[in-house]
């Protein structure tokens, strides 16, 4: 959650900040006119406290002189019910404003290029060059007919529209990917944890998929309970409502885990094959950091991602997103995208971001400085998403006759 007390200290500026990323202004406003009303009511409420205080010293007063103090205890009797009425006012309207900022996103890091959509975000660089074929290459469900790797009809049986159902090698394929992953990422100081699938509300809320995104979230019937969107919500709420010691940080942590998503706003779009499904596999990084060491470790993170493509001979691009395509908690965000030959294009990959004291601010994780405690700072990655990257080898690895090779990484996996 954005820094309430920055907010309305510096509204102009931090509106400023937060309309580079499209954000509506109606929102601003509303936010706006609850700070005023706050505002008012506090002062009452300080006015009422004044009056009770000032009030009772007059009994000792009214005593020594043998006044009757009855008009006294009536004032202050009414006083003490305003007041209490004036707490209970200041309390629903902080809880309206905490509602009205739970709908705001994060503040664009200065650095990050301004644009509107994906069409204006900024190509870094580009590693490996992509394969000249002789042929037509596939797309990959070609390729999965031609081999029996993906079956698209059972899986939808089994469930419904974009479910897949993976067979023999491709089964082994997704295994492998997941192992060599985690080995890879462990090799770079990260913890492997095995986490939750299933979290609570306050936990998607810590990490800002609700409220703003719940239709986009697989709900438990009958629980505040959710099916995890990535492992970025469990992995970072481990320290949810915590106080850590300086001395621990940074915490690198990553994970395994199935992912479900409804993507409830991409009807129409890459329906066909496994780019886009509701069920799918991704190994997540996750670090929390000082503040100040944020920045070292985000760039960390975009090499490891980075390398692990490169390990197994995948040409990708990385792109830095711009203002009006940044995630909802991300202050930067560095997309890495692979080259699908079949589709003639790069596609994401992984999302690497760092949400510094965001994510932090919702969770309530904190650490110990000195005599203070402080925010800390929370980013978060794929390295990698694990049916995208199958996707990759199957397009990339694919020989005239449509069978596929299997990179020279993960044979020992297979």
């Amino acid at each position: 959650m954005i820094d309430l007390k920055y907010l309305e200290k510096n509204f102009d500026e931090a509106t400023n900040r937060l309309t580079k990323r499209g954000i509506n202004n109606t929102l601003l406003e509303e936010l706006k006119y609850k700070f005023r009303e706050l505002k008012e009511i506090n002062r009452r409420l300080e006015e009422a406290r004044a009056t009770q205080n000032r009030v009772s010293k007059l009994f000792g007063e009214y005593r020594r002189e043998g006044k009757d103090i009855s008009e006294l205890k009536s004032k202050l009797s009414k006083n003490k019910e305003l007041i209490a009425s004036l707490q209970d006012e200041v309390n629903i309207a902080n809880e309206e404003l905490q509602n009205i900022a739970l709908n705001i996103p994060n503040f664009p890091d200065e650095s990050v290029p301004y644009g509107e959509d994906e069409d204006d975000n900024v190509e870094i660089k580009r590693v490996l060059t992509p394969r000249e074929f002789n042929f037509r290459p596939r797309e990959h469900w070609e390729l999965a007919e031609i081999n029996g790797w993906i079956d698209f009809q059972r899986g939808v049986k089994l469930a419904k529209s974009r479910f897949s159902l993976l067979r023999g090698e491709a089964a082994r394929l997704e295994r492998a990917l997941i192992n060599f992953f985690l080995d890879e990422n462990r090799k770079r100081g990260f913890e492997e944890v095995y986490v939750p699938f299933i979290n609570n509300s306050n936990m998607l809320q810590g990490t800002g998929q609700l409220p703003k995104f719940a239709d986009d979230l697989f709900k438990i019937e009958g629980e505040e309970l959710y099916l995890i969107p990535t492992a970025e919500v469990p992995l970072t709420n481990i320290y949810n409502n915590e106080i850590l010691k300086k001395e621990q940080l940074p915490i690198l942590l990553t994970a395994y885990t199935p992912c479900f998503r409804k993507e409830a706003g991409s009807a129409g779009k890459d329906t066909r094959g496994m780019i886009r499904q509701h069920q799918f596999d991704k190994v997540e990084m996750v670090a929390l950091s000082l503040p100040e060491e944020s920045e070292e470790i985000f760039n960390m993170m975009v090499e490891n991602a980075s390398n692990l493509l490169t390990m197994l001979e995948l040409p990708h691009r990385l792109v830095e997103l711009c203002s009006g395509d940044l995630g909802f908690s991300a202050s930067m965000t560095i997309d890495i995208e692979v080259w699908l030959p079949g589709q003639n294009r790069y596609r994401e990959i992984s999302s690497i971001s760092n949400t510094r004291d965001f994510q932090a601010r919702r969770a309530k994780i904190r650490f110990r400085d000195g005599k203070k405690n402080r925010l800390l700072h929370t980013l978060n990655g794929s390295a990698l998403a694990v049916g995208r990257t199958l996707v990759a080898i199957m397009e990339n690895y694919q020989n005239a006759d449509g069978t596929i090779d299997i990179p020279e990484v993960l044979k020992k996996y297979i």
